[in-house]
């Protein structure tokens, strides 16, 4: 199998093979849902246990790397595997082991769950920046008011992908200031400026809001730290849809405390479960939502519709979506 990006399809995670399809079987691992195999029959594929004639592999667990490479190992004539997240990490050393290989081609579901994601991203910011945390715990009636609007204020998000572009159209009728930060500073259409991650520092300080929606990779691990909040400004507030290990936990907790940011909405943590009696579930300017952005219900039908296309590029058109940097690790 040789393949290129199709420059003519303007998505770099869309892939044309220049190979004939080969049908084969699909197994499910490593359990069997009916909606998945549903999914799979739709796009032109069947569905068996694994055999020497099997073509592709559904992975629907977000971890047991090691158990896939056995997978893989044995059956050598896989050619491609769909992961079930956005976020490739527990999967990182195995990818890299497969860093210059065209088989197997890799698909995550990258982009599938934008939608849900980016609503409850919306939601924190929206909570946090309202003073929601306190009032909803308030046993009277409160004798100052406080809160601010979104309306016009600046926000950065971290990250350029399919999350960082729907939030950003979740913003536009805030008429919102929206700085991207990605790894590179060229332009991401809808935002209003975009900067390296290298610079970051630079946009930190004018931010009311910081939403981070970057992929966890060793360059993104505690991207935020003493140093970012520090570099923000007192009144703002900080919100992870991504994946925990982007924040420093001991700085966030330091910073809440000393009042350099106003608050935090996490669905990520380091460590994940948030452990009890960790000081973040006492700060009262902080909510955590124990990775509940995408839910089981709201992501089965989305994985599915990702699963349909795939199976579709593997036995007909070559246009995988969501396909996996194995050598960047996302």
């Amino acid at each position: 199998m040789t393949a290129h990006i199709d420059p003519a399809a303007g998505n770099a995670d869309v892939l044309a093979n220049e190979r004939r399809p080969t049908p084969g079987p699909i197994a499910i691992l490593p359990e069997h849902r009916q909606l998945f195999a549903d999914a799979i029959e739709a796009g032109g594929g069947t569905v068996a246990e694994l055999s020497a004639d099997t073509r592709g592999v559904v992975w629907l667990t977000a971890s047991r790397p090691d158990e896939l490479k056995a997978v893989l190992d044995a059956h050598p004539k896989i050619e491609w595997v769909q992961l079930p997240w956005a976020g490739v990490d527990a999967f990182s050393d195995l990818l890299a082991g497969y860093a210059g290989s065209t088989f197997p081609l890799w698909t995550s579901a990258k982009g599938a769950y934008s939608e849900p994601v980016a609503e409850h991203a919306l939601a924190l910011t929206l909570a946090l920046l309202r003073g929601l945390p306190q009032k909803a715990h308030a046993t009277g009636w409160a004798t100052e008011e406080t809160g601010v609007s979104l309306y016009g204020r600046n926000v950065v998000i971290v990250g350029a992908g399919g999350i960082a572009v729907e939030i950003m159209r979740l913003l536009a009728p805030f008429r919102a200031n929206v700085t991207i930060v990605r790894r590179s500073s060229s332009p991401v259409e809808g935002a209003g400026r975009t900067v390296a991650a290298a610079d970051m520092l630079e946009v930190l300080p004018d931010a009311d809001v910081v939403i981070v929606a970057a992929a966890s990779t060793s360059d993104t691990a505690r991207m935020f730290g003493a140093r970012e909040f520090a570099a923000m400004k007192p009144s703002s507030v900080i919100v992870n849809i991504a994946r925990g290990a982007l924040i420093d936990t001991d700085a966030l907790v330091a910073a809440l405390a000393a009042g350099e940011i106003d608050g935090a909405g996490l669905d990520v943590t380091e460590p994940e479960p948030l452990p009890d009696g960790h000081p973040l579930w006492a700060e009262p300017r902080c909510i955590v939502t124990s990775h509940s952005a995408d839910t089981q219900d709201m992501v089965d039908p989305l994985l599915a519709g990702r699963i349909r296309a795939n199976v579709e590029a593997l036995h007909d058109t070559g246009r995988f979506v969501g396909i996996v940097d194995v050598a960047a690790g996302y």
